[in-house]
Order: C-alpha cells, then structure tokens, then sequence
C-alpha cells in the first residue's frame, strides 16, 4: 500500500506527494480545458504511467534474463473524447527499442508490454495500440 496526498492550491493547480520519498509533483489544467497548461495535466499523468509502466515491466522480464533494455524509449500520444463525456480516447504508444535480440527475446518483452499494470487497469473504452520498432540485428 502507498499513500499519495493531493492538495487543491487554487486555479486547477495540484500537487501531489508520494509519502514514502516524500518527492512531489504539480498539476495544472490543460489549456483546452480552461486551464494554464503549466505542467503535466492528471490524464498526461495517465499517459505517462502508462509508459513507464511498460518500460517497468519490460524491463524486470529482461533483467531476469540477461537481456539489454537501458536506451530503449517509449513515446505516448494522448487523444481525449468528448463524447459522451471528456475521457482519454486513445493512448498511442511507440516504443523505439534500442539492442536487437532475438525473437524469442522479443516475443517476451512485447508480451511483458502488454501485460504491465496500468494498461490493464485501464478501461477497454481506451485504445491502447502498441507499435514496437526493433532495430536490425
């Protein structure tokens, strides 16, 4: 269990702080949602936990076998909807991986990709495409 404390400073603005490290962060509305767009909004936070996620979860899989993952990236486009209500639509993740393996190899780190604990907390109305960009050996 991890505790999180948000507090409301006034004009859309948060922060948040993560009580075992005591690290904070700040949130601001976007601009397209009457806010100042001065720092990551709460649904960037999504698609921002979605990305490390699943750089995470690669990440232990490949430590457990020996394999190279550090420079890999991972890229996440937010499009949010409207309709019926504002909502993250669709959550484009590109990941530029940066060692080449073997297909064995990847087959286990895609996997670990999808299977990483944000993309499957969040609702299956969220478009979740994952393109992975191996390079050649």
């Amino acid at each position: 269990m991890v505790t999180i404390t948000m507090n409301y400073q006034g004009e859309l603005r948060c922060t948040a702080t993560h009580a075992p490290s005591k690290q904070a962060l700040t949130t601001d509305a976007p601009v397209d949602n009457q806010g100042r767009g001065e720092s990551f909004s709460p649904t960037d936070l999504v698609a921002t936990a979605l990305g490390t996620c699943i750089l995470t979860t690669m990440g232990i899989v490949a430590a457990r076998h020996g394999w190279p993952l550090a420079g890999s990236t991972a890229t996440v486009i937010k499009e949010m909807v409207a309709d019926p209500v504002r909502r993250i639509g669709r959550l484009r993740v590109t990941l530029v991986m940066a060692h080449a393996l073997e297909p064995k190899a990847r087959e286990a780190l895609e996997r670990a990709a999808h299977t990483c604990p944000v993309h499957q907390s969040l609702a299956s109305n969220v478009e979740v495409p994952v393109e992975f960009r191996w390079p050649t050996a």
